[in-house]
């Protein structure tokens, strides 16, 4: 049978990766975010932002080119390394986390795309677009919404080479609409703070409110990792597209940041959602730049969820009837239908505020685990040698940086996210599957024993220390339990019994 095509660094990582970075919140909420601080506190947010984002793609780069990244992409190398309970509570919650961002973004699809055509709006008498008081503007988002998931689906039904040739025509939609604000007319007396709107003095939001907005906004690398198993060598694939998308997104977003301060006046930015619309050179162009960053981004999640099913499915997880593929490429097509009922599901609540923040945790708890994954394989097992090599401290510094974050973002969805993850850690532990590649924690035990003994050598012991190794030789252990008995007695707490049963 013919090998599925495959594909490289810039189709299977990069692309889905960038168009997923470069989404909605540049589009919606980058004005808002740079209008809410001073110029260098909104720096420091998207560095710090972006320092959580290099750490675990540094992590998963790391890990992928020292064992093989199979299909499922994050779920497969936490179960590996980690465990497969954990593995798997993780790969179940960003199972569902990826189905329901499908969800977000079309949503965020369907309020620029029925604000462009009219779809539940009327003219004022100056001529000018309002909200039709007489229409549920949720309902609306609904239909717009439900029709291009319908659409998304169709595309990643028929082929996954279809969806990601897709993606080449939207990034180049979402470059032209970069180059058409950029080239845009800046206001004059752009820099404004401190300002009153309607003689009341403009709030701005603090630190958490500003990060919580922006920081989904780089959350998307993990994208093209999902799509391990469709790569032509996901060792080299990998770590030049996630690295790659990582990089671009961050130099975007800096110089983003930079020409709204300077050419859009801190009201306007606050107060007005489409303010990069009105300013750019050719609003048509972000229109369409916009609209392909939200259909490509639910597009990623619709190729890569499935994936993440399929993949518990084949290690006994879920249901096997998510574990067949169709075609040479294996394509997940029952899985497929599952994420594409949660997204509908998701479409038709309407208000997902508290559901996206949930979801971002999600994330950002995977994220946290990558890197204490990739420490632990650095610190403690002797066969991790990859061929990219990274600081084990980088591993440590994004676990630590990832959950400090979560509980300043919101510390109720932090603690509802470990509960459904514990929960699942829990069940999945009792139905104890395990797999034949074995997991990292032996060897971590080990290394702290060994540590902890060389430690001990290096000192001189207090005589109230005192550790007794007592050897104990028996001929039938059942028959002589007091002699183990006395032996614990001798041997105290701190001591050890070495018992030879002859």
């Amino acid at each position: 049978m013919a090998e599925g095509k495959k594909f490289g660094a810039f189709g299977g990582v990069f692309t889905p990766s960038i168009l997923t970075i470069l989404g909605v919140i540049m589009y919606l909420r980058m004005g808002w975010v740079v209008g809410n601080g001073s110029i260098w506190l909104i720096l420091g947010i998207i560095l710090l932002a972006h320092f959580i984002s290099v750490a675990t793609g540094l992590s998963i780069s790391s890990i992928a080119t020292d064992k093989k990244v199979g299909a499922g992409g994050v779920y497969y190398v936490l179960s590996r390394s980690l465990g497969l309970p954990i593995g798997g509570a993780l790969g179940m919650t960003l199972f569902v986390a990826t189905a329901l961002s499908i969800a977000l973004y079309m949503v965020g699809f369907a309020e620029i795309f029925n604000e462009y055509i009219g779809y539940g709006y009327t003219l004022d008498e100056n001529g000018v677009k309002v909200i039709d008081e007489s229409v549920n503007m949720t309902n609306t988002f609904r239909v717009s919404g439900s029709i291009g998931l319908l659409v998304l689906t169709i595309i990643a039904f028929i082929s996954t080479s279809i969806a990601i040739k897709s993606q080449y025509i939207i990034l180049t939609a979402i470059v032209l609409s970069l180059f058409s604000i950029f080239l845009g007319t800046p206001m004059e007396g752009a820099v404004v703070a401190n300002e009153v709107v309607n003689d009341t003095p403009l709030e701005l939001a603090g630190f958490a409110a500003i990060f919580a907005i922006f920081f989904p906004a780089v959350t998307g690398f993990t994208a093209g990792v999902a799509m391990s198993g469709d790569l032509k060598d996901p060792k080299k694939a990998i770590p030049r597209g996630t690295l790659g998308a990582i990089a671009v997104g961050l130099v975007v977003y800096v110089g983003l940041a930079l020409f709204l301060h300077f050419s859009i006046d801190q009201i306007t930015l606050i107060t007005d959602p489409k303010a990069i619309f009105n300013f750019a050179a050719l609003p048509i162009l972000v229109y369409l730049g916009v609209w392909g960053a939200t259909l490509s981004s639910a597009l990623g999640g619709i190729l890569g969820g499935p994936r993440i099913l399929q993949a518990m499915s084949v290690d006994k997880l879920t249901p096997k009837l998510f574990a067949k593929g169709v075609g040479p490429n294996n394509e997940p097509r029952n899985a497929l239908i599952l994420t594409v009922i949660i997204a509908e599901f998701g479409i038709l609540i309407g208000d997902l505020n508290v559901i996206a923040e949930v979801v971002s945790m999600f994330y950002l708890a995977a994220y946290g685990f990558i890197n204490l994954s990739f420490f632990l394989e650095s610190w403690a097992s002797s066969d991790f040698n990859p061929t990219f090599r990274v600081s084990k401290w980088f591993g440590l510094l994004g676990f630590i940086a990832t959950f400090v974050i979560m509980s300043q973002l919101n510390f109720v969805a932090m603690l509802a996210a470990f509960v459904i993850i514990g929960g699942i850690y829990f069940w999945l532990s009792r139905k104890q599957i395990a797999l034949g590649t074995g997991d990292i924690w032996q060897s971590v035990w080990a290394t702290i024993v060994k540590k902890g003994l060389k430690r001990m050598e290096a000192g001189t012991d207090h005589k109230r220390n005192w550790k007794p190794n007592t050897l104990l030789f028996s001929t039938d252990s059942k028959q002589r339990s007091k002699m183990i008995e006395f032996s614990k007695a001798v041997s105290g707490q701190g001591g050890i019994i070495t018992n030879f049963d002859l």
